[in-house]
């Protein structure tokens, strides 16, 4: 049959493809198989074969593709430049279109209705937040039990303040979905540091959900509504920014330069002298790249120059970027893989001592959280930064870093 959806992978991305395997290395899931077939090669020789007519869109194809993490680890070593990430979505929209399934439609559902309603899921996340704090979180299926553990504690998302005025232009904070139920403080903390950085920032009202777990999971026509109704919402923005990596990995995707990540603004507002630079303290701080971060969009500088102009040490964890696992829905969709790319992430940062870990992307943070236990504390960049700008200017000790509650 062939490709049946315009949202198809586009022919001449699979054939920048040389097949020269520079990408085996660098893949999560062929480090952890060995299979072909586990690699962005063979995946992008079955997504050829269906173009050509030799395979046809099965479930041997959904197999071979929902392996796949989505790092995009394979896009920066590639010779030939393949848009991986992109020709991964096309190949997940042909296969929701001719392998419907029951649980395909289920996520569809969730990703284009329950997702973006700050009414559903605010009630939802109440529900969750009750279930913490009474225990009953415990008793949640397996593979959601495991990714819950790695949740932060719960606090209704507060009430905005935001500058309505500043002299370096206008920045459209995107809050995001699950971003600002459970994650609430990065957020707060990415709106103070642009107002404090001199910026006008403002949070429109008609924004939702950028789209990204819709896009990852082939639900191509939810990820374009999503993101022409954040195109209008950020119209008169300047920039938009987000303070999850998925998301504005996404957004980079989408709107090119008018899109970056919250790391990327702080640090260049570090740099010109718009924040401060405080002095070391020699504390160590792990850093995490998340993939969307550091494969999607190539930074990796930003968080380590936060890190630092926060008076920490950066401790590295050598592993190349290998993925942590958490990749969004892989977490419930491929629980074993992404246990055992959870348990190797966890093993690498036990093994350069440090027990705090910055990690700019919520999915990360959860599953690090989930792996390393609670003797760890997981951060945002930015709010490490924040906390530390907030005690140097109250005179108390920079260094200290409180818990995980």
């Amino acid at each position: 049959m062939g490709w049946v959806t315009e949202h198809h992978p586009d022919r001449a991305g699979l054939s920048a493809c040389v097949q020269c395997g520079l990408c085996l290395p660098v893949c999560p899931t062929f480090r952890l198989t060995g299979r072909e077939t586990a690699s962005p090669r063979g995946r992008l020789q079955a997504m050829s074969a269906v173009a050509d007519g030799v395979m046809e869109v099965d479930a041997k194809f959904e197999e071979i593709l929902d392996f796949c993490l989505g790092c995009r680890a394979c896009e920066p070593v590639c010779p030939g430049m393949v848009p991986y990430g992109s020709l991964l979505e096309g190949a997940r929209a042909e296969i929701a279109a001719q392998v419907p399934s029951t649980g395909r439609r289920i996520r569809g559902w969730v990703l284009g209705r329950v997702v973006p309603s700050r009414r559903i899921l605010g009630t939802l996340t109440s529900v969750l937040r009750l279930s913490q704090r009474t225990g009953l979180v415990r008793i949640a299926p397996g593979r959601f039990r495991r990714s819950l553990s790695g949740l932060r504690r719960l606090q209704p998302p507060p009430v905005r303040q935001f500058s309505d005025h500043g002299a370096r232009g206008t920045v459209g904070v995107l809050l995001g979905c699950v971003q600002e139920q459970w994650f609430s403080p990065v957020n707060s903390a990415a709106i103070e540091l642009l107002t404090m950085a001199g910026h006008r920032v403002v949070i429109p009202e008609q924004q939702t959900c950028c789209g990204a777990l819709a896009a990852h999971d082939g639900h191509a026509e939810i990820a374009d509504t999503l993101g022409l109704r954040n195109e209008e919402a950020f119209g008169d923005c300047d920039v938009i920014v987000s303070a999850a990596a998925g998301c504005s990995a996404h957004l980079v995707d989408t709107y090119g330069e008018r899109a970056e990540d919250i790391t990327t603004a702080i640090a260049r507002a570090i740099d010109d002298g718009s924040l401060p630079v405080l002095d070391t303290s020699g504390d160590a701080v792990v850093v995490q790249d998340p993939c969307h971060l550091r494969h999607a969009q190539r930074v990796t500088a930003a968080p380590r120059r936060i890190i630092q102009a926060a008076g920490f040490e950066v401790v590295e964890i050598d592993d190349d970027g290998m993925c942590c696992g958490a990749a969004g829905l892989y977490t419930v969709l491929q629980p074993e893989a992404s246990a055992a790319l959870g348990g190797q992430k966890a093993n690498r940062i036990r093994a350069v001592g440090g027990t705090v870990v910055a990690s700019a992307n919520p999915g990360c943070e959860m599953q690090l959280r989930a792996f390393l236990g609670e003797d760890y504390v997981i951060r945002h960049p930015i709010e490490l930064y924040l906390e530390a700008v907030n005690r140097s200017a109250s005179g108390t000790n920079v260094a200290a870093v409180e818990m995980n509650s």
